[in-house]
C-alpha cells in the first residue's frame, strides 16, 4: 500500500487538521508501545507521556484503551467529503468517492500507511481488539445515516437505508479481514475498490476468474 494522493475534494478545516494530529499523535505513540510491550502491559498514562499529552487529553479523543486502535479519524472526515459529492452521484458512488478521497486523506505518507499495518497487526493478535472492530464500523455508520438520509430523502431509520448501510460496512469489514489475512501485503486501496465493484456490479461479474487470480 503506497501513500495516496487526494481527488481535488472538499477541505477539512485547520482546527479539524489540528485535532488530526493530536489524534494521530497520541494513536503512533500508543501503537508503538503496544507493539514494543504488549497491548495489556501499556497503561493509558504512559501512552499520554509517550505523546506529550495529559491522561485527560487521551480519554478526550479515545474513549477506550481499544478505541486508540480501533477508531480512525475517518468518520469525521468521511462525512465532509461526502456531503461535499455532486447531488446527482448515487449514493454508492457518492459513498465509495467518499471513501477513497479519507483514505488519501489520512495515508498520505509512509509513516501512515506503517500505522495502519501495524493498528491491523495488533487487531489480527488481541482478541479485544478483534471483538471491537464490528462496533467500530457500527459507530462508523451511524456517523453516515443522516448523511445519507439527507442524500436520499429518506428516513434514518428506513429499512432499506439500514440495509444498504449495512451492505457497505460489512464489505469494509470483510476487505480490512481480507488485507489482514494477505500479511497487509496488498495495496488497501485497490481491495477497497473491489470491495465497491462487488456492491455495484454483483459478484459474477466483478469477482477474479480463479485461472486470472492463480495467473
Amino acid at each position: 500500500m503506497a501513500p495516496m494522493t487526494p481527488p481535488p475534494v472538499a477541505k477539512i478545516s485547520l482546527r479539524e487538521r489540528k485535532k488530526l494530529r493530536t489524534r494521530q499523535a497520541i494513536r503512533r505513540a500508543a501503537v508503538r508501545l503496544f507493539t514494543e510491550q504488549g497491548y495489556d502491559a501499556t497503561p493509558i498514562d504512559q501512552i499520554a507521556e509517550a505523546a506529550e499529552v495529559s491522561p485527560s487529553t487521551v480519554f478526550r479523543y479515545f474513549p477506550t484503551k481499544e478505541d486508540i486502535v480501533l477508531m480512525d479519524e475517518d468518520d469525521a472526515l468521511m462525512e465532509v467529503f461526502f456531503r461535499a459529492r455532486p447531488a446527482h452521484e448515487p449514493p454508492l458512488t457518492a459513498l465509495r468517492e467518499a471513501i477513497r478521497a479519507t483514505l488519501a486523506q489520512i495515508y498520505d505518507t509512509e509513516e501512515a500507511v506503517e500505522d495502519i499495518r501495524r493498528r491491523m497487526r495488533l487487531v489480527a493478535t488481541v482478541p479485544a481488539l478483534r471483538a471491537r472492530l464490528d462496533e467500530g464500523l457500527s459507530a462508523s455508520g451511524a456517523s453516515m445515516t443522516d448523511a445519507l438520509a439527507e442524500r436520499t430523502g429518506t428516513a434514518p431509520d428506513q429499512l432499506e437505508l439500514r440495509v444498504f448501510l449495512g451492505a457497505v460496512l460489512g464489505g469494509l469489514r470483510e476487505a480490512l479481514l481480507y488485507w489482514v489475512a494477505r500479511d497487509l501485503s496488498d495495496d488497501l486501496g485497490a481491495i477497497v475498490d473491489r470491495t465497491f465493484d462487488v456492491l455495484e456490479h454483483d459478484l459474477a461479474d466483478s469477482a477474479p476468474r480463479v485461472e486470472e487470480a492463480a495467473g
